[in-house]
């Protein structure tokens, strides 16, 4: 078959030629889908290989718009991601789950990178004000900072006692506890994660002191299943010093972590760095309402994480129980 004559790659085929690529699709296969011959389609990855990426063909380069254009050009996708930035998801988060909704339909599928070349090159309106609140831009971690010295809590079973089933995370039922500190640390909120799937409770303080922690805590827990509700790990904060009441009230076995030792509750302290986006620092969480902690709750437990394969809390936890 003759050769077609050579035109330029429009921005379009290059979003099909990167989805195809990463799908394990050749570029003999890619040049027959685009109605291509191989050697434009070889061509244009060797001219396009982007080295963020380690040699791999992003379109980075010379399809700088692309994402734009597939936006604009596709009303059911522009809604789509739209309606999930104003959920506060990750252009990353939207990306791997239209691959899982949509594994078949490339009008459905568009890059992390497209999403965020759209929102900068025109943001506008809302969207701009979520690029200025800083919920869509890359951030780099810092460095944890370490744990207060306070005083020694009696009776505490430290966290190297812990079962062996709870460092693998395959069991269900461990959960780890925390408080989201407000304006000058003289109000709160309770926050407790599930080990093996991430889900999030937010629980309203009143005051804090060891005996409100204690009894809301409490609460909380006891309206979950019993098979998932096996131990609690915090660290060594005094409004934890009614620990032996707690597991009277609930059967859940209280560990502690070692002081300076944030590491020991990684997943508490990312979690409470995902919670700032929904409340900053200086909030005051006496000026909170239930419903707000519960929408926050709700948008964290429906949001695709990448430990879960961008499965969602909810859904994991969903499965355990049943």
């Amino acid at each position: 078959m003759q050769d077609k004559r050579y035109t330029k790659v429009t921005d379009s085929e290059r979003d099909t030629i990167s989805w195809q690529l990463a799908k394990g699709y050749s570029m003999r296969e890619i040049a027959r889908i685009l109605d291509r011959s191989p050697s434009t389609i070889s061509r244009e990855v060797n001219r396009d290989i982007s080295k963020i990426s380690g040699n791999v063909y992003g379109s980075s380069r010379a399809g700088r718009r692309s994402g734009k254009y597939k936006l604009e050009g596709n009303l059911v996708l522009y809604n789509h991601v739209i309606e999930k930035l104003f959920l506060l998801w990750l252009p990353q988060q939207i990306e791997k789950r239209l691959i899982q909704e949509y594994p078949d339909d490339i009008s459905m599928q568009i890059s992390s990178e497209s999403v965020y070349r759209y929102l900068y090159v025109k943001p506008s309106g809302e969207l701009r004000k979520l690029l200025r609140h800083g919920h869509l831009r890359r951030r780099r971690r810092g460095r944890p900072k370490k744990e207060e010295t306070r005083g020694k809590i009696p009776d505490m079973t430290m966290i190297d006692e812990r079962p062996e089933e709870v460092i693998p995370r395959l069991v269900p039922g461990h959960w780890g506890g925390d408080l989201l500190k407000g304006k000058y640390n003289k109000s709160a909120i309770g926050t407790l994660v599930e080990r093996s799937t991430r889900y999030t409770l937010l629980i309203p303080l009143p005051e804090l002191n060891a005996q409100s922690v204690r009894r809301a805590f409490a609460e909380a827990v006891l309206e979950l299943p019993s098979d998932i509700r096996r131990s609690l790990t915090y660290d060594q904060g005094k409004e934890m010093a009614e620990h032996i009441e707690f597991t009277l009230d609930t059967d859940m076995q209280v560990y502690f972590a070692h002081e300076g030792a944030p590491w020991e509750r990684g997943t508490n302290e990312n979690t409470n760095g995902l919670l700032r986006q929904f409340f900053p620092k200086g909030t005051d969480f006496t000026q909170v309402s239930i419903e707000e902690l519960k929408r926050a709750q709700d948008l964290l437990n429906n949001r695709p994480r990448r430990v879960l394969h961008w499965q969602k809390p909810h859904e994991v936890l969903a499965t355990v129980l049943h």
